[in-house]
């Protein structure tokens, strides 16, 4: 996306951002937990697939956020 095309997001919508990489985050979590007790190779495998791909999300939902805070309205002090 082009930074000259950018709109404001509005609350609803970063509060849907926020919402989505707190759930990321929780996911990652429970991926790691789980491939850190598993005793099955396969399952270990695909927690750990798992756990970066939600990195990814995570990360690009950051990204998201950090591109649009320039064009947030500012906050009376």
């Amino acid at each position: 996306m082009h930074s000259a095309n950018m709109q404001p997001l509005s609350g609803k919508e970063l509060e849907y951002i926020a919402d989505s990489i707190s759930n990321e985050d929780l996911l990652i979590k429970q991926l790691a937990a789980t491939a850190g007790v598993t005793q099955n190779a396969t399952v270990h495998q695909i927690c750990v697939q798992q756990i970066n791909s939600h990195t990814r999300h995570m990360n690009t939902l950051v990204q998201l956020m950090q591109q649009h805070q320039q064009y947030a309205p500012t906050q009376p002090q």
